[in-house]
C-alpha cells in the first residue's frame, strides 16, 4: 500500500523535461533536529547583514593546474570569541533570511576557529531563498574547547545568465549556542539506544531481512507489525551479534515473505513503516532520476540554474568544440566524460529492468540516457580524442566570445577512455534499437572507439595516465585488460564479429594472470593484483570500477560457452566469487561490502601506490601501515583485511566502493546461483537506505532522517547522493557528522550512476 502510494505521488508530479520533483523535508535530519528543545541558549550576535554580489566582473581564476576550478571571492563575518570553550554546549542554532530578486541557489558555510584543528571543515548550509530559514548545527564531537571564532560566509559563484540575480542580500539573526543535552551519534557500528536500523525503502521478498539495535536490546522480544492488519505478525527475541566490529542486537525477520507494508517495534521503539515486495526500489529510481536531471549542464533546470556552459570549449586541431552537455560531476560544476558515460549505461541498465514492470519509468531513464549519449558523441575529436574532463566552480555568462569564455578543457585519447566508450555506445545500440535516432552514430562509435584503443594497446601497451584529476587516473592494468575484453564482448554481441571475441579471450588472459590463486583462506585468494608483479591488491578509494571484473568473466562465459578456456573463465569467476563472500562477517549484521585484503607493504609499488593516493601527505607510507594496523584485521604476517579502504587525502566516502562491489557480488552471484552474494549485494543497497550504524537514508527524500548534503552549486535536489560514509581518523570505525563539508557528504553523480546500476539487478 505504502509503496503504491509513494509511486502515483512521483508519476504524477513528474515532468523530467521541465521541472525537477519537489524538496520533501519532512522526514529528513535536519527537521528531526529542530524538534529537539534547548534548555540553555546564549546569544552571540543579534544580527548580521551581508550584501554578496553574484559576480565581480573579472574572470574566476584558479591554480595553474586547474585554472577554471575557481570562484570570484568570498564574503565572510567573524563572530569573536571572549569565552572560548563551547565544551558545555552542543549546537549553533540561528535564523538565515536569504533576499534574492532573481535565480540563484543560496548557501551559506559556518566554521569554527579553534585551537585544535578540526577532523572536518565547515558546514554548507543550504539555503530557501526569500524566507527565514531555522537553523541547527549539531556539533558533534568537533573540538571546541578553544574557539577563537565563529566565521560564517559564502563564495561567489556567478549569476545565472537569463534569469539571475546581481546579489544576495543575507539577514543573520539570533545567533546562539544551545545545550539539548543530546549528542548526536557520528562514529561507530553501534545505533543509538532508542533507534532501529534497518532499510527505509524496505525489503525484497525473497533474501534476506535484518535489523540492528543497540546491545541493550539483546533478549528483548520484537514484533513485525502488519500496519494494514493493525497486529503483529511475526515475534522473536533480538538475537546477539558478537563479530569483529563489537556486541549488536540483530532482528532476523528473512521468513517473512508476504508482501506489505510493516514496523518493527523492539522495547518502546517503533520504526516507520517500509514496505516489503519485488519492486520497493522504483521509488528511489524516480527520486535518483531526479537528481541526475537536474545535474544536468547546458539545459535549463527551473529553480536551480539556467541553460548553462556553452561557452566551454576543447581545442583541438585548430577548432574549439563545445563542451557543454552531460551532467554536472558533483556538488560543484566540474565535467567528467567517461562519468557522464558510466552513468548513461546504469540508466540503460535500469531502463531494461523496468521495461515490462513501469513504461513511464523506463521510458524516462532511456530518455534521460540519451541526454548523456549525445554528450559523449559530442566529445568525439576524432583520432581517439575527447574531451574529458573540466575542474569547474562558477557560472559563466552562457555567451560565446566574451571574456568568461573557458578553453581548458582536457582532452585524451587514453585506450582505456576508449574502450569504455566503445562497450557503452554498443550496449546502447542493443537497448535502443536500430530505429532509434542515435542508433547509426552509437554503432560507428563503438566500431571506430574500439579500434582506436585496440590498436594503441597492441602497438604501445598500456600508455601512463596524464592527468591526475581523471577519474581514471589510478586504473590498475588487470582492470584495463578487463575492460578491454568486456568492450569486445559487447561488439561481439552487437555485431557477430568473431574478431571481437577473439579479442575478448585474448585480452582476458592477463587479467587472470594478475588472480590470486594459491592462498590457504578465503580471503588470501581470488583478488585480483594491479599487475602481474603482485606487488599489490586492486583496491579502490574514490572512484570505483571493481564490478568490471565480474562483468567481463561473466559476459564472456555467457558469449562463448563453447571456448577452450571457459572452464578456466569459470574457475577464476568462482574464485572472485568466495572472496567476496569471505569479506561478508567483518561486517557482519550489516554486511557492508569491506574494502579487502591488503598487503603490508603495498608502498613499494611506487606508481601504483602514488595514482591511488593522489595528493597524499609526505608521510603516506608510515599513515598507510597504521590505519592498517589500527583499523584492519590481521590474517597473518603480510595481509590485512580493512573494511573501510586506507585513505590519505579528501578522497574519502565509500559509497561508490560499496555499490560497485555489490554489483560484482550481484553479477557473480546471479551467475553462479549463489544467493548469499545475491544477499550481499541487496546489504549495499540496504546500508545505503538505512540499514547503517546512523539509521540514515542517504538518498535525498527517499525513507526517514536523510541528512541535507554539499550540494554547494545547485543547492538541496530531492534524489541526491553523497560520496558516502567515511572512516574515523586511522580506525576502521564509521564517521558520519552532520557537519556538511566535502568529499564525503558532497552530492555526487557516480553514487546515483551506481545506485541504478546495481538496482537494475533486483
Amino acid at each position: 500500500m505504502v509503496l503504491n502510494v509513494l509511486l502515483v505521488l512521483l508519476m504524477a508530479v513528474w515532468d523530467g523535461k521541465t521541472f525537477p520533483l519537489p524538496i520533501d523535508t519532512l522526514h529528513s535530519y535536519d527537521t528531526y533536529a529542530k524538534e529537539r528543545k534547548a534548555f540553555t541558549s546564549r546569544v552571540l550576535a543579534k544580527e548580521i547583514q551581508l550584501n554578496v554580489p553574484t559576480t565581480t566582473g573579472k574572470r574566476a581564476v584558479g591554480s595553474p593546474n586547474d585554472p577554471d576550478y575557481a570562484i570570484f571571492g568570498t564574503v565572510d563575518y567573524s563572530i569573536s570569541m571572549e569565552d572560548g570553550n563551547l565544551q558545555p554546549f552542543d549546537r549553533i542554532a540561528l535564523e538565515v533570511l536569504p533576499t534574492i530578486n532573481g535565480t540563484g541557489i543560496v548557501n551559506l558555510n559556518l566554521q569554527l576557529n579553534n585551537a585544535t584543528p578540526a577532523q572536518v571543515g565547515a558546514h554548507l548550509i543550504n539555503l530557501i531563498p526569500n524566507k527565514w530559514n531555522h537553523i541547527v548545527y549539531e556539533l558533534g564531537e568537533l573540538p571546541r574547547e578553544h574557539v577563537k571564532s565563529i566565521r560564517i560566509y559564502t563564495d561567489i559563484k556567478g549569476r545565472q545568465p537569463i534569469t539571475g540575480t546581481d546579489s544576495v542580500h543575507y539577514t543573520i539573526r539570533n545567533i546562539r549556542i544551545e545545550q539539548t543535552g543530546y549528542q548526536a551519534k557520528e562514529r561507530g557500528w553501534e545505533p543509538e539506544d532508542n533507534m532501529v536500523s534497518y532499510s527505509m525503502s524496505g525489503y525484497l521478498t525473497n533474501g534476506h531481512k535484518t535489523a540492528v539495535v543497540n546491545r541493550t536490546h539483546i533478549g528483548k522480544p520484537y514484533s513485525i507489525i502488519d500496519i494494514d492488519k493493525g497486529k503483529a505478525i511475526l515475534s522473536g527475541k533480538v538475537t546477539s551479534s558478537a563479530g569483529s566490529i563489537g556486541t549488536l542486537g540483530v532482528i532476523d525477520f528473512s521468513a517473512l515473505t508476504q508482501q506489505g507494508s510493516y514496523r518493527i517495534e523492539v522495547d518502546s521503539i517503533l520504526s516507520e513503516p517500509f514496505p516489503i515486495g519485488n519492486e520497493i526500489f522504483q521509488p528511489s529510481a524516480w527520486r535518483v532520476l531526479n537528481y541526475i536531471f537536474c545535474q544536468r549542464c547546458g539545459c535549463e533546470v527551473k529553480g536551480i540554474h539556467d541553460a548553462c556552459h556553452s561557452d566551454l570549449y576543447a581545442d583541438y586541431n585548430g577548432r574549439s568544440f563545445s563542451y557543454g552537455g552531460g551532467w554536472h560531476d558533483a556538488g560543484d560544476l566540474s565535467q567528467q566524460t567517461l562519468q557522464t558515460a558510466d552513468v548513461a549505461f546504469a540508466l540503460l541498465e535500469a531502463s531494461e529492468r523496468y521495461k515490462h514492470i513501469n513504461k513511464d519509468l523506463s521510458e524516462r531513464l532511456k530518455e534521460e540516457a540519451c541526454w548523456g549519449l549525445k554528450f559523449i558523441l559530442q566529445c568525439r575529436l576524432g583520432d581517439g580524442y575527447h574531451a574529458s574532463s573540466l575542474g569547474l566552480l562558477h557560472w559563466t555568462d552562457n555567451k560565446s566570445g566574451t571574456f568568461d569564455d573557458i578553453h581548458t578543457v582536457r582532452k585524451q585519447n587514453h585506450a582505456f577512455d576508449n574502450l569504455l566508450y566503445a562497450a557503452y555506445e554498443a550496449f546502447a545500440c542493443r537497448v535502443l534499437g536500430e530505429q532509434h535516432p542515435l542508433y547509426p552514430s552509437l554503432f560507428s562509435a563503438a566500431k571506430e572507439d574500439f579500434e582506436y584503443a585496440a590498436t594503441q594497446y597492441d602497438e604501445k601497451g598500456i600508455l601512463p595516465y596524464d592527468h591526475i584529476m581523471e577519474h581514471t587516473y589510478n586504473t590498475p592494468p588487470s582492470l584495463f585488460t578487463a575492460t578491454a575484453s568486456w568492450a569486445a564482448t559487447q561488439l561481439y554481441i552487437l555485431t557477430h564479429e568473431t574478431s571481437y571475441a577473439q579479442k575478448a579471450a585474448q585480452y582476458i588472459s592477463y587479467t587472470l594472470q594478475c588472480q590470486e590463486t594459491k592462498g590457504k583462506k578465503a580471503e588470501l585468494k581470488g583478488f585480483f593484483y594491479r599487475d602481474k608483479s603482485c606487488k599489490a591488491i586492486v583496491h579502490f578509494i574514490h572512484q570505483s570500477r571493481e564490478q568490471l571484473y565480474a562483468l567481463a568473466l561473466t559476459d564472456l562465459c555467457k558469449s562463448q560457452p563453447s571456448n577452450k578456456n571457459a572452464k578456466r573463465w569459470k574457475a577464476a569467476i568462482k574464485q572472485y566469487a568466495q572472496y567476496l563472500g569471505s569479506l561478508i562477517p567483518y561486517t557482519y549484521p550489516y554486511k557492508m561490502a569491506s574494502s579487502g585484503t591488503y598487503l603490508t607493504d603495498e608502498y613499494t609499488d611506487k606508481s601504483g601506490f602514488q595514482s591511488l593516493h593522489i595528493f597524499a601527505p609526505d608521510n603516506a607510507q608510515e599513515l598507510y601501515v597504521r590505519q592498517l594496523r589500527e583499523g584492519g584485521i590481521q590474517l597473518d604476517n603480510r595481509h590485512y583485511v580493512k573494511r573501510f579502504p586506507v585513505w590519505l587525502n579528501i578522497f574519502n566516502g565509500n559509497e561508490a566502493v560499496i555499490l560497485s562491489a555489490g554489483k560484482a557480488a550481484a553479477v557473480l552471484g546471479r551467475f553462479l546461483g549463489d544467493k548469499e552474494l545475491l544477499n550481499y549485494a541487496q546489504s549495499q543497497l540496504y546500508w545505503t537506505v538505512g540499514l547503517n550504524p546512523f539509521c540514515q537514508s542517504l538518498i535525498y527524500g527517499e525513507g526517514y532522517r536523510y541528512p541535507s548534503m554539499d550540494s554547494f552549486s545547485s543547492g538541496e535536489i530531492t534524489g541526491e547522493m553523497p560520496v558516502g560514509i567515511r572512516s574515523w581518523k586511522n580506525t576502521d570505525e564509521p564517521y558520519w557528522p552532520q557537519t556538511n563539508n566535502a568529499c564525503y557528504k558532497e552530492v555526487w553523480l557516480t553514487s546515483a550512476g551506481k545506485w541504478l546500476s546495481l538496482i537494475a539487478e533486483f
